[in-house]
């Protein structure tokens, strides 16, 4: 019997990975000007970790996460998303203590929702998310969204959209609130039965239904705009006049609901506008999370972030037409004739690898001609000969791919003079 893959899950092989890598590099170096340092949480987690910090309303926990009860009887989560395992860090190591503050973090790693396969959505996917924790400026919120940005515009692409909202802070919410209910209420009964349920425990949730985003209601649902009080409208104003200072373009949408119950004050979404890139165009998303601290057991604590899949990233390249991965090929390929050769060549591939090159040697005792085959499939630089003759000479021959020169070489200063070739 053949065991095939697992629904929602994919193999990243040679040849696909090395774009992975290039992604996971430059966010690696673009946090490290930004000032982020990296944290690795656990791949599960308490389950109420998830339903108390993500909202126990969204999507994510009540229909998509893979829970499980352990041999001790206690019920775990496969993290669905980062932002809740952070903060928990956060909190139970008391980085609210640290000297360094704001506290600036990233992530990268696997994680897992139950949902249906398509294009750039998995069930385990990559996500790379920071984490900003500690500071109520805006100018870092605009930091927090110039730096995915600068990742997307960094690997080459183009056709961006940013769009972003305030949510508002808890006075503007709750009166905002009470408007989405009287807006709702005498016509729910025509809304799915996620709506229903959610109208009385987060009405602003409806907002981001998908089965129903089509209905009448929806179009004329009250504006969490129009609910901001002074203090909200100060701070969104400020968000954007930082963004057009670092001189990113933008649009405001009222009707942007991050599918999250911690989000507040500045929410936003980066999408493709790629041709061809599919009905769902978004990239990353973020926000304001003040409140998300205390709700798992910490200090009050404002933060800021964002998660982006490491998938739909490149889906975004290729709708654009986007090259990014290189073969550079390998420094130096040994062809080997003869047993004591072969056996001379194990000890001297070593040598260059150690002197800091890349190197390769056949291990199929192909024939020369093949073996200057698997050198050009390699993309190799240069092509080191050596036969038994040349090993009892204390030679070897060094041809340069690119110009068909060939030197013979003494043996022993082999390495080094391909150390000065470089």
């Amino acid at each position: 019997m053949s065991i095939s893959i697992p629904r929602g899950t994919q193999d990243i092989l040679p040849g696909d990975v090395e774009l992975w890598q290039q992604i996971e590099q430059k966010a690696r170096e673009l946090c490290e000007k930004y000032q982020y340092q990296e944290i690795r949480t656990p791949i599960f987690e308490h389950t109420e970790l998830f339903s108390r910090g993500v909202g126990d309303t969204t999507d994510i926990v009540q229909k998509e996460m893979y829970t499980f009860e352990d041999r001790g009887g206690r019920s775990m989560t496969l993290r669905p998303e980062g932002t809740a395992s952070v903060v928990r860090a956060f909190v139970e190591k008391k980085m609210f203590g640290l000297a360094k503050q704001p506290v600036k973090l990233y992530y990268m790693g696997p994680m897992f929702r139950y949902e249906r396969p398509q294009s750039g959505r998995f069930r385990q996917f990559v996500q790379f998310g920071v984490e900003a924790l500690g500071s109520n400026d805006p100018a870092i919120d605009a930091e927090v969204i110039s730096l995915a940005m600068n990742l997307y515009k960094e690997m080459g692409l183009k056709k961006l959209k940013l769009i972003i909202n305030s949510l508002g802070d808890k006075e503007s919410r709750l009166a905002h609130r009470e408007a989405l209910i009287q807006h709702f209420q005498p016509r729910i009964g025509e809304f799915c039965s996620d709506c229903q349920n959610r109208l009385k425990r987060n009405p602003l949730r409806i907002l981001d239904c998908k089965q129903d985003r089509d209905h009448e209601l929806m179009k004329t649902a009250p504006s969490i705009i129009d609910y901001l009080n002074e203090e909200s409208k100060a701070y969104f104003e400020k968000v954007q006049k930082y963004l057009g200072l670092l001189h990113i373009s933008f649009e405001v949408d009222p009707n942007l609901v991050r599918g999250l119950d911690y989000y507040n004050h500045t929410a936003f979404e980066i999408m493709s506008d790629a041709e061809g890139f599919g009905a769902i165009t978004t990239l990353c998303g973020g926000g304001r999370y003040n409140g998300l601290a205390e709700e798992i057991g910490g200090p009050e604590t404002p933060g800021i972030g964002f998660a982006l899949s490491i998938e739909r990233f490149i889906a975004a390249l290729k709708a654009e037409g986007i090259e990014t991965a290189v073969n550079e090929g390998i420094d130096c390929y040994l062809a080997v004739l003869g047993e004591e050769a072969k056996d001379y060549s194990v000890g001297l591939l070593q040598q260059l690898r150690l002197a800091g090159f890349s190197a390769e040697r056949d291990y199929l005792n192909r024939k020369i001609k093949a073996q200057f085959k698997a050198a050009d499939r390699l993309h190799a630089r240069y092509v080191a000969i050596l036969g038994d003759d040349e090993l009892k000479n204390n030679v070897i021959h060094v041809k340069n791919m690119a110009t068909g020169e060939q030197v013979e070489v003494a043996l022993d200063s082999f390495v080094a003079y391909f150390q000065k070739l470089q």
